[in-house]
């Protein structure tokens, strides 16, 4: 065999190498971005399925709570514009997810829900019978299960969002996260002054 042949085979060889490593670190690094990026999607959806329910029973709430309390027209027609609002920034799919401004405006119309839907339940305070009520009571608890889910959902939002946000930041792999268009995810961060899920129990 010539030393030409030798040299050539040699070079074929080391850019096989060379190659196979290239793709094993771009298409591996690729692959599980793309899974990572699912389970921030698979997260998200679990987020919005719960502020859906929260949206669900707030109607049925209202109209319990009208019914004792009809002259308190300033809250139910603040908390029907926040629910209308929030409601307006549901379904927006990834654009939220990958725009810092559209998951902000989620988040502050969520926070706006949550303060007017806080000041309904304070009014109810008033009235003795509406808390007596068996269907009231009943919204009551799964509300108040509810609020405990958001909390629980939005944290392991954020831990996922971590891990990924991570992940395509260190180098090497922010290379491969730059030329694929993999992008950090912002956090749920707590409304100022607001460390806890709202308070809806009145024991």
């Amino acid at each position: 065999m010539g030393k030409g042949i030798k040299t050539l085979l040699i070079v074929v060889a080391v850019v096989a190498v060379v190659g196979f490593a290239l793709y094993q670190f771009f298409g591996g690094n690729y692959n599980k971005m793309v899974a990572m990026d699912e389970e921030v999607r698979s997260q998200w959806g679990q987020v919005e399925n719960v502020y859906q329910r929260r949206l669900d029973l707030i109607p049925n709430l209202v109209e319990t709570v009208k019914g004792y309390a009809k002259h308190e027209s300033k809250v139910f027609t603040d908390i029907a514009e926040a629910r209308s609002k929030a409601g307006g920034v549901m379904k927006v799919s990834d654009e939220v997810l990958n725009d810092p401004e559209s998951f902000k405006r989620f988040q502050q119309a969520q926070g706006e829900l949550g303060s007017a839907l806080q000041r309904l339940l304070v009014v109810t305070e008033n009235y003795p019978e509406l808390k007596a009520n068996e269907s009231f009571m009943e919204l009551q608890n799964q509300l108040e299960g509810t609020e405990n889910r958001i909390t629980v959902e939005r944290k392991r939002f954020n831990d996922v969002v971590k891990t990924y946000n991570t992940f395509i930041r260190q180098f090497p792999r922010s290379i491969v996260a730059n030329m694929s268009g993999f992008r950090a995810k912002a956090y749920f961060e707590a409304a100022e002054g607001a460390d806890k899920a709202p308070q809806v129990s009145f024991e």
